[in-house]
């Protein structure tokens, strides 16, 4: 319930009761009067504070400070306002000075897994895999393209009519990507996909029914095992998140190095090192890619390579590490089942070298790439893995694979809820035996067990 603001005009709100404000903000907040007394106060409180000098006060000091500064700004204002909304208007522009103006209520919520930006006037959320409209809104597209580059040079990138798309990240690890006129129709977009700080454990995806014990059991081995494995699945499948929950196997004791387009990979282990893309300067030049670091990386006695996502030439270069002794590497593809992963693989193989014959391309991935892991989200939001496929080698000039686990639907409940069940196919993989050489041995009935959800 949200306190009486008219009584403790400076009192300061939680995140749960800015968004509840927001939602039923005054009608008063959506004027242009509003608006524009805003940005009016906030260049006032630009042109009064130092921000260089306050850089190096403790933050909640200087946001106390600040804050009071605003309020007496707020009070010389000839304007009519209540307890209410000098409180919001003072919130307001603190986020607009400190943060990412209107923007961060949502990202002080812990349920939000996406923020989607389509314009000044219109902001959609993501919760528990389902999207929805907020009232958040912008000032005007200019306003929009401030926030972006904002975003955009806390990591030395920009955007602008000569860069107009750029992927970059926030403090907190969260990947943001934003488009811009003329590419953008209807304004600036901007998507950011949240992380939380508490990152999902094994046990968690096996509590939210993700995959059963025995699917993470025989995954658990096969990190510790060091088999090369690939998590394929679509846009907002939870392939990060599960490359991150595997991550956990890795013995603290090795060498990891990790290959971005831009950093999103949390891992726990003590020694690792990460390596991130870099976009052209103004001229064109100075990009450098994910092959470039790729190669890089074997000269840097890595245990283990780790890419987040591999999805051009690349692919040639992580095939060729995987089959001369870097075992054990982990990557992500977009692919909608493990078929369409080895398909997807030839593809890129051949954008690095065009005249490599495409039976010996299969040859590479037959050789170099254990286990496929496909990762899907559902109509209900749930993300489930529904495949963990053995690539067992070469029939002729096809690569054969078989499932060990499958997730099979049965349809809905009448909540909308997806229904179906985990099992096993029975077959023990060929694999087996080097999870034996590893001193690993699996209980015999995950190979026969049958989960419903």
């Amino acid at each position: 319930m949200i306190p009486n603001l008219e009584q403790k005009p400076t009192q300061q709100l939680s995140w749960e009761q800015r968004l509840l404000k927001n939602a039923g903000r005054p009608k008063s907040a959506l004027k242009p009067e509003y608006q524009e007394l805003k940005f009016t106060l906030h260049r006032k409180l630009l042109d009064k504070i130092n921000l260089e000098a306050l850089a190096t006060i403790d933050n909640q000091r200087v946001r106390a400070e600040v804050r009071q500064a605003l309020i007496a700004l707020i009070d010389a204002e000839p304007t009519l306002l209540s307890a209410l909304e000098k409180q919001q208007i003072c919130d307001e522009v603190l986020d607009e000075v400190f943060g990412l103006g209107p923007l961060e209520p949502l990202l002080q919520d812990p349920t939000i897994s996406d923020i989607l930006v389509n314009g000044s006037k219109q902001v959609y959320v993501e919760r528990k895999g389902v999207l929805e409209l907020t009232s958040v809104t912008f000032r005007d597209d200019a306003h929009l393209l401030r926030i972006i580059d904002k975003i955009v040079s806390q990591v030395g990138r920009r955007v602008d009519e000569s860069n107009p798309m750029v992927d970059a990240r926030l403090l907190d690890g969260s990947r943001v990507n934003a488009i811009i006129p003329p590419l953008a129709l209807d304004g600036p977009v901007m998507s950011i996909r949240r992380f939380s700080q508490d990152k999902l454990m094994p046990a968690d995806l096996v509590e939210r029914k993700a995959m059963t014990r025995g699917m993470m059991e025989l995954l658990e081995a096969a990190v510790k095992a060091r088999l090369n494995i690939i998590i394929i699945g679509g846009t907002g499948a939870g392939k990060t998140t599960l490359l991150n929950a595997l991550s956990f196997f890795i013995n603290p004791k090795e060498r990891i190095v990790t290959i971005e387009d831009a950093a999103e990979l949390q891992l726990k282990q003590p020694h690792v090192v990460r390596l991130e893309t870099r976009p052209p300067n103004l001229e064109g030049h100075g990009a450098v890619r994910q092959r470039e670091l790729l190669i890089n990386s074997l000269r840097m006695r890595p245990d283990r390579i780790v890419v987040g996502e591999v999805r051009g030439p690349e692919a040639l270069d992580m095939l060729q590490a995987m089959n001369t002794g870097h075992d054990g590497s982990l990557t992500t593809i977009h692919a909608n089942s493990p078929r369409d992963g080895i398909s997807r693989l030839e593809v890129m193989v051949s954008m690095a070298n065009s005249s490599m014959q495409l039976i010996s391309i299969r040859q590479q991935i037959a050789s170099a790439v254990h286990l496929l892991v496909q990762a899907a989200r559902f109509s209900d939001g749930s993300r489930r893995v529904t495949n963990i496929t053995e690539v067992t080698g070469m029939e002729g000039e096809i690569v054969t694979l078989q499932d060990i686990f499958v997730f099979e639907k049965r349809g809905l409940s009448p909540e909308g809820r997806v229904l179906g069940r985990f099992a096993a196919t029975g077959i023990r993989p060929k694999f087996y035996e080097k999870l034996l050489a590893a001193g690993i041995r699996l209980r015999p009935e995950i190979f026969d067990e049958v989960e419903e959800v």
